[in-house]
């Protein structure tokens, strides 16, 4: 789709934008609107209101899942909408917050919520009120283990993530004679961090890789000099770090103040993906790699992703990102399943959800597709990994979305 093409396209959707009405099917989105994420929720709602205006909108179709617009055509047009909440970074105001969603605004489904703390707190009151909750982009992988009936996650786990990190180890260490041999772990004092560094620790005893260093830090603290002093003595070939944006920033100067740069860093994604993140470290972040679940530079073989992304930034003045695009993805798959269901009942919807079987070609993820298994997780999420060059992230594993070859100093 030519520039000019998508430039016309997003001014029709935003022209159209649907008036809400009494009988619109409603469901809740809790996400930190303020305090110190409260870009991380100003981006998700730009997510979340750009997949409405698709879902929603009168225009072209889009070559994806839901993209014809128009609403919801098996309930007869309805529009889907959305009520936000806000859980400040708090997981017991998150739960407080479900709770009203629920019990005032009466949504048929949860959506949310960044944190997998917060996930945590969330998932505990749907399963109570027995209302789907769907995960957009929380990675903790206790959080589909609890029997949880309804609970679902779209996006990959921390599993899954590391396991694409270390694959990508395997193989470049194969393919540059290079391999890794140690890894110092760095995580934050939450579910987040303590799920992250366990399968880390684990993936890593596998691989026979020493463990140069392990640390856990206390999130938004206000100074990381001890741990950087800690991790330049380790020197691991690679630092392998599960931080939100404040500390991923103040970790990599920190570093920098030490005249340390490690010899590559592995991200578990989270803060590491966000603008600020890029645009505060400045060429600090240069080279740094991490996982991903979105390739935005894969448009040859998900030619939604150019309409989606325009759309987004003329909401957000920004790209989509690992976070950001979970969230479109995520309001895609429950669209369809409240479609599908031909229902707003809650039970109607999560039987939907546990029969959605959704081909990658139909969202702009890189992914196999959408199929949730018992557990409600889903089980064809194929992470990428990704390296900042010239600024931006670039998809340099698997080789199937790759679109170049990843710097690698390990060796060297």
């Amino acid at each position: 789709m030519g520039r000019f093409v998508v430039a016309v396209f997003v001014a029709w959707v935003l022209a159209v934008s649907p008036v809400y009405a009494a009988d619109d099917v409603v469901i809740g989105a809790i996400y930190p609107l303020t305090g110190n994420a409260a870009q991380i929720g100003a981006d998700a709602r730009a997510a979340i209101d750009t997949t409405l205006d698709i879902v929603n909108g009168t225009h072209e179709r889009l070559p994806m899942l839901m993209g014809g617009g128009g609403g919801l055509d098996r309930l007869g047009g309805v529009k889907l909408r959305v009520v936000y909440a806000d859980h400040q970074n708090d997981p017991q105001k998150a739960r407080a917050e479900a709770e009203r969603l629920i019990t005032q605004d009466h949504v048929v489904a949860l959506i949310g919520s960044y944190t997998s703390a917060t996930a945590a707190t969330i998932s505990q009151v749907a399963e109570r009120y027995e209302v789907p909750f769907l995960s957009m982009d929380n990675s903790s992988p206790s959080l589909h283990k609890r029997g949880l009936k309804w609970f679902f996650r779209t996006s990959p786990h921390d599993e899954m993530f590391t396991q694409a990190m270390f694959d990508f180890f395997a193989e470049v260490g194969r393919k540059t004679g290079h391999p890794v041999r140690s890894v110092a772990l760095f995580y934050e004092d939450s579910i987040f961090g303590a799920d992250s560094s366990a399968v880390q620790r684990r993936l890593a005893s596998e691989a026979k890789i020493t463990m140069g260093a392990d640390i856990k830090y206390r999130a938004n603290s206000p100074s990381l000099s001890a741990e950087a002093q800690r991790l330049k003595a380790a020197d691991a070939d690679v630092l392998m770090p599960s931080s939100y944006t404040s500390d991923a920033i103040l970790l990599m100067r920190s570093l920098s103040e030490l005249g340390y740069k490690p010899r590559a860093v592995m991200a578990q994604a989270a803060g590491f993906q966000e603008q600020a993140f890029l645009t505060a470290a400045g060429p600090l972040a240069e080279g740094v790699f991490s996982r991903s679940s979105f390739a935005g530079d894969a448009v040859a073989s998900r030619p939604a992703i150019a309409p989606v992304m325009a759309l987004f930034r003329t909401r957000a003045n920004k790209d989509l990102n690992d976070n950001t695009s979970r969230q479109v993805v995520a309001v895609q798959i429950l669209a369809d399943a409240i479609n599908r269901a031909e229902s707003a009942k809650p039970d109607d919807i999560r039987r939907a959800l546990m029969a959605t079987n959704v081909p990658g070609d139909q969202t702009i993820m890189p992914w196999k597709g959408v199929r949730f298994d018992e557990t409600g997780q889903n089980q064809e999420a194929t992470p990428v990994i990704q390296q900042v060059v010239g600024g931006v992230y670039r998809t340099v594993y698997p080789a199937a979305v790759a679109v170049q070859e990843p710097t690698w100093n390990i060796g060297n």
